[in-house]
């Protein structure tokens, strides 16, 4: 059985994955569990003491979570996409599912504790000779669990998707990516949630607490862009794609 969850701050109005995947139950504390409701959102009311942060929250989901297959994804995902004839097709209700069963499937067969999908939605970031990656990061807007023993850095909550990946490459030495397929999301556009704790400077201060943990080697910033990408470039030290 797998678990649908979608961690939710503050976006009783905003908050859109569900309409367009209403599988998904968005995990709500109870000071504002009330609010969702009215909006006709189905919800797991967790304790206030649950929220406080993404990295909390998400941990929260993967202790109590009944299930021990556990897809977590952000509350502002328009649509999932795979590339098809060159072009970017949504996938409807019971095509993500279905993804999700063969996704989980496989990562049974590959001994895999975390599996996901490509971060961009540009073509030219997807190589059909690579359609799937062993040591990606998996990052937050769909994340797979398969039994994760691992937590994410409560220190680390704007970076939390990137250090819960390095845990689970160094201690299983493999993830599993889906190239073909990605997701698009409100993201930084969006009210509510993280957007109410990032700041450019507290994004320089999570990149430097991520940097001094897995080090300069691992964790380097992408100077080939204007101004300052929030986004740190990763280079895994192990062998393969």
């Amino acid at each position: 059985m797998i678990g649908y969850y979608s961690p939710s701050y503050k976006r009783p109005k905003s908050a859109i994955t569900q309409s367009v995947y209403p599988f998904v139950t968005y995990v709500v504390a109870g000071f504002e569990a009330d609010e969702y409701e009215a909006e006709g959102h189905k919800i797991w009311r967790v304790p206030d003491s649950a929220q406080g942060s993404v990295s909390r929250i998400r941990n929260y989901i993967l202790d109590n979570a009944v299930e021990q297959k556990i897809v977590m994804v952000d509350d502002d995902i328009k649509a999932i996409y795979r590339w098809q004839k060159q072009k970017p097709y949504a996938l409807d209700v019971n095509e993500l599912q279905e993804f999700c069963e063969n996704g989980f499937n496989m990562a049974d067969e590959l001994d895999v504790k975390a599996w996901g999908m490509n971060l961009l939605g540009d073509k030219g970031a997807y190589r059909e000779y690579t359609p799937f990656s062993m040591k990606s990061c998996i990052l937050g807007p769909f994340q797979a669990f398969n039994n994760l023993d691992l937590r994410y850095d409560e220190n680390l909550p704007l970076k939390e998707d990137y250090d819960l990946s390095l845990q689970i490459l160094n201690k299983y030495r493999k993830t599993l990516r889906f190239n073909a397929y990605f997701y698009a999301a409100k993201q930084h556009t969006n009210t509510g949630g993280c957007a109410d704790y990032r700041t450019l400077e507290k994004e320089k201060q999570q990149f430097k607490l991520l940097q001094k943990k897995w080090g300069s080697k691992i964790i380097k910033i992408d100077r080939n862009t204007k101004g300052y990408d929030i986004n740190p470039i990763v280079k895994v030290p192990i062998a393969g794609v």
